[in-house]
């Protein structure tokens, strides 16, 4: 199993943010975290990156134990991470922004970075027609492309999207989540937390939902998608 966490415990100064959370995610999967504001999906991918320290339970990547390991050092081993809100250098340009996406990498100066610019750059062609252009003048959907694109750059083999339809038109959703089964299909295993639950469980191979902090139901992307109680809370369906 790529990553496994287990009876994860984290708070933010008395409150607890999410208590006993518990999943995994296998290679070469697209596994999704979906639930209300406030369920604790994005405290969950802070604390994998390294940005939430852990108050009890483990974190597990690629079978080595990361719990207590730095933020810094986890890209490293192969987790890069677009963060919810797209948090883009927007004093630098798309390149700049780019190249900030391999600052951890050991082989930042052969042709391997060279070769993931252009898969970038070939994901997300707007990027590659806005090379010098300075990120906060861009749009918010060319941001989040922008985004992704720069996590990419690190080449991780577990990428974290947080939210990364967030305050997109119908259209732009649509082609993020496209191009999010074409970065899976293309080798990269994917953690997505998203409120757009019906496209989250369309992609997902599977998904764990979250309730005030812990996980509640889990199951294949196809099943809850499926299930009445699930629609009704998350579909806009009916029981």
């Amino acid at each position: 199993m790529l990553l496994e966490v287990d009876d994860l415990c984290v708070n933010y100064g008395r409150i607890e943010a999410i208590r006993n959370v518990s999943f995994t995610v296998g290679e070469g999967e697209v596994v999704t975290l979906i639930g209300a504001n406030g369920a604790g999906k994005t405290t969950t991918m802070k604390t994998i990156s390294g940005l939430r320290p852990v108050r009890a339970g483990s974190i597990r990547f690629k079978g080595e134990d990361i719990t207590s390991m730095p933020a810094h050092d986890r890209p490293v081993l192969g987790i890069a991470q677009s963060p919810e809100g797209r948090g883009v250098f927007v004093g630098m340009t798309v390149a700049e922004n780019l190249d900030m996406g391999a600052y951890a990498r050991v082989d930042r100066k052969t042709k391997a970075v060279k070769d993931d610019l252009d898969r970038v750059y070939s994901l997300f062609p707007r990027l590659s027609e806005r090379q010098t252009q300075v990120a906060g003048t861009m749009s918010g959907g060319e941001q989040q492309m922008l985004a992704i694109g720069r996590a990419l750059m690190a080449r991780p083999t577990l990428l974290l999207l947080d939210e990364p339809s967030m305050g997109l038109a119908p259209m732009l959703i649509q082609q993020i989540f496209d191009i999010v089964t074409e970065i899976n299909q293309q080798g990269t295993t994917v953690l997505l937390v998203e409120q757009n639950a019906a496209q989250a469980l369309k992609r997902a191979h599977r998904a764990y939902i979250l309730e005030t902090g812990e996980v509640v139901r889990e199951g294949t992307g196809a099943e809850l998608a499926a299930d009445p109680a699930v629609k009704a809370a998350y579909l806009g369906g009916d029981v």
